[in-house]
């Protein structure tokens, strides 16, 4: 039961630091949640190794402020070098700096895959579901295809 609980306990921390790197920007943090082959889909953005995923992030949250991603409610099961997760999401992202009126505020959750590596747990796949999305001071609904054609012309 000891082993179970420390599988738990380092997979509940890979999940809080995925957020923890996202609010902080600290993108080098961010890699290290996944594994080289990760296959990540955030409805409907789908993702193919951690460099995708860590470069979208890095363009969709260049230009924003603050951001809080809480995750909750986890329900970890391992089985040996395998594991599952979900998890609760509620993320606010402030879409300007210094503008408290501009903001997104979504709940969902994460479906992850996880598997145990030289260097640790890592996220493997995740699916993230949408349950519901506010925004405020945007004109129109945010578009999260942008940073993939930001990227694209660069």
């Amino acid at each position: 039961m000891a082993d179970l609980r420390q599988d738990q306990a380092e997979i509940s921390e890979v999940l809080l630091r995925y957020a923890t790197a996202i609010d902080r920007k600290d993108w080098e943090l961010l890699r290290t949640c996944w594994t080289d082959d990760l296959r990540a889909d955030y409805g409907g953005l789908v993702f193919d190794g951690p460099d995708a995923i860590v470069r979208y992030m890095t363009e969709a949250h260049r230009e924003m402020g603050d951001t809080r991603h809480q995750l909750s409610n986890f329900v970890i099961k391992v089985d040996g070098d395998r594991a599952t997760a979900s998890s609760y999401v509620h993320a606010v992202l402030m879409v300007r700096p210094k503008d408290r009126n501009a903001w997104i505020d979504a709940i969902g959750g994460y479906d992850d895959v996880l598997v145990r590596t030289p260097d640790g747990w890592r996220i493997k796949e995740r699916t993230f579901h949408l349950v519901r999305m506010l925004t405020n001071g945007l004109d129109g609904e945010p578009d999260w295809q942008a940073p993939l054609k930001a990227e694209a012309r660069q």
